[in-house]
């Protein structure tokens, strides 16, 4: 157990925030395989504030069974107070708020925001310590080593003098994007050297790259994202690894297919069928990566699926005619 602020979290896995895929269905769906702790979609701090309802409409949830934050975007620390506020006043039982200082897309980068702050740290400090002081909430922080070039522990200076109570750091420069290898050895003992929880990310796509990061930067928790997505047993099966458990090797299309229908459900019930499907359009076929022969059901999935019996169909042509090697 480690804490944010006062806090609790239990486990050692955490959700990241992803754009179109974390909606609070997704999030309790993970969060039965481990995640013990998520943050909603990436929230505009000037959608808040000009009341767009698709943005106010990420506020809208009901508390997840582990601690979910609010990840905000913006670069004016007054506009983020004031937007914090606004989240507050549509949902009191916010449990906490994440200011997303590492998203490396150009719409996010351009006016200042997301990963271009890792450009100026004191704005950075500046942003926690404004959303703090309104809301009186903890506050946690999401970042990578660098903008163009390695300045994280400048960043992270500036943030804990603010208040920040843990840090989420990818371990690649804004200029890296999500290609190549996450530069892990700039993290080497960081947790060390810091005051407040670190969380570590990038590439975390098996067990065996969860176990490492954890134990060459000696963070309190890994965040996964992408590698979750289709393979929520991985969330599991890394617990269970960073607590000395059994780790099994139990991935079968039968199993897969169970869990890819249950999301499906989920969203569904969330979303309702017609937009559920269009987004599960994007995540339905990452269930089946791996198997024999299924580039072609993966293929179906993504391009023809428009209903949830749709999906059924896919899914039963192909285990009529193919033989499942995992």
């Amino acid at each position: 157990m480690w804490k944010i602020g006062n806090i609790e979290v239990q486990g050692r896995v955490v959700l990241a925030p992803m754009a179109g895929v974390t909606s609070e269905g997704y999030r309790k769906y993970m969060n039965s395989f481990g995640c013990d702790l998520c943050f909603t979609e990436m929230v505009s701090d000037m959608g808040l504030i000009y009341d767009n309802e698709e943005t106010i409409d990420y506020i809208r949830y009901q508390n997840d069974v582990c601690p979910t934050g609010v990840q905000l975007f913006g670069n004016n620390p007054a506009n983020l107070a004031k937007a914090a506020l606004k989240c507050l006043s549509i949902k009191p039982d916010i449990e906490f708020f994440d200011i997303n200082m590492g998203c490396p897309v150009n719409k996010v980068v351009k006016p200042g925001s997301g990963s271009f702050l890792m450009t100026n740290p004191k704005l950075a400090g500046d942003i926690i310590r404004a959303v703090k002081e309104a809301t009186g909430l903890p506050c946690t922080a999401k970042i990578r080593l660098g903008f163009n070039e390695v300045n994280f522990m400048d960043v992270i200076s500036e943030l804990e003098e603010a208040g920040v109570d843990a840090i989420s750091i990818h371990a690649r420069t804004r200029k890296d994007l999500y290609y190549g290898e996450p530069k892990w050895e700039y993290l080497k003992d960081l947790q060390s050297k810091m005051k407040v929880p670190l969380i570590v990310s990038g590439n975390i796509f098996s067990v065996e790259e969860a176990v490492n990061a954890i134990k060459l930067t000696g963070a309190q928790a890994v965040m996964v994202a992408r590698g979750g997505m289709g393979n929520p047993l991985l969330v599991r099966d890394i617990e269970n690894a960073l607590n000395g458990n059994e780790v099994k090797s139990d991935y079968t299309f039968d199993s897969q297919k169970k869990m890819c229908i249950e999301l499906a459900q989920s969203l569904i019930n969330e979303k309702g069928e017609l937009l559920a499907m269009r987004i599960y359009r994007s995540i339905a076929p990452k269930f089946f990566s791996g198997f024999k022969n299924s580039k072609a059901l993966r293929v179906k999935l993504a391009s023809q699926m428009t209903t949830y019996q749709s999906m059924l169909d896919i899914l039963e042509e192909y285990e009529t005619n193919n033989i499942q090697d995992f």
